[in-house]
């Protein structure tokens, strides 16, 4: 994740996850429900006797792992990281640490995945308190191979990695809190803030790669140290707006669906025929044309 690459793709992803993630939060509270529901995949794609029922997130994040790993193996093509050790060298050294850490942190959110897939197939009381659970220990490997991920590295580096730490271990800690006190409204929201603010701030790094004002940022400047600080306090508060946007978006499209929905059913109704013999009476009665009508 060393490069502009490595850090745009999480980011994007990370973002349009956050993103559907809000619109469920925000969908659910807008209907008043008690538990987040997850849109599953169609069983025409799936098979009904090879799987069961299973939601886009979890699809998403098998699929997503899994290329993330195949990418930090062979991308780009020709190149093959799958060794950990170099045994040509009489040392033993470990070779390609960043890649394997990433690996790792791709193999936890592929196990999150399977987790799912699996709870799915067999509901239980204690289903979404394993899926919980699995995404909980996710985001806490996350965050310890951040923190490892840091080493080494120059002041500017390990100033914006520290500052992602914190939506991560926030998100990591609600879901902690989720495996006892599972279905809460506000732990969905704040896990959806943070799930945007960790998603943008992963974008904003990328600035640092491809800065806007042609100058690179400076490790040594205590300015720029300070700055970006400041850019992440406002990136708290996009990830707000964001989520007032998001819910203001499906608020309008709830009561535009629900309005029409209720017009529909209003408009076509079926006259019981079965009805009693003074309704009949008072409907012929209103048919018939009045004396001077048209």
């Amino acid at each position: 994740m060393g490069t502009l690459v490595g850090h745009l793709l999480p980011g994007v992803g990370l973002l349009a996850f956050a993103v559907y993630y809000s619109w469920l939060t925000s969908l659910a509270l807008l209907r008043k429900q008690m538990v987040l529901k997850h849109p599953l995949l169609p069983r025409k794609l799936l098979g009904r006797r090879l799987f069961g029922q299973i939601s886009y997130e979890a699809m998403v994040k098998v699929v997503v792992s899994a290329l993330g790993i195949l990418g930090e193996y062979f991308y780009p093509l020709g190149v093959n990281r799958l060794k950990m050790i170099d045994w040509k060298d009489p040392r033993r050294l470990f070779v390609f640490k960043d890649n394997w850490q990433h690996v790792t942190m791709f193999g936890f959110f592929f196990l999150s995945g399977i987790v799912d897939i699996v709870s799915h197939a067999q509901p239980a009381r204690w289903s979404v308190k394993l899926e919980r659970a699995a995404e909980a220990l996710a985001f806490y490997v996350l965050v310890l191979l951040m923190i490892t991920h840091i080493e080494n590295k120059g002041a500017l580096e390990i100033r914006v990695h520290l500052l992602l730490l914190l939506p991560a271990f926030l998100i990591a800690l609600v879901l902690t809190v989720e495996i006892w006190v599972p279905d809460n409204a506000p732990l969905w929201v704040i896990k959806s803030w943070m799930g945007l603010v960790l998603s943008t701030w992963m974008l904003q790094i990328c600035e640092m790669y491809i800065p806007f004002t042609g100058q690179p940022w400076k490790a040594e400047n205590p300015m720029d140290l300070a700055f970006v600080t400041i850019f992440f306090c406002w990136h708290m508060a996009l990830g707000v707006a964001l989520l007032v946007g998001i819910y203001s978006l499906c608020s309008f499209w709830h009561h535009r669906f629900s309005s029409w929905t209720k017009t529909l059913g209003a408009k076509y109704q079926r006259c019981a025929m079965e009805s009693s013999g003074e309704e009949l009476e008072k409907l012929n009665a209103e048919a018939v044309p009045q004396d001077g009508g048209v």
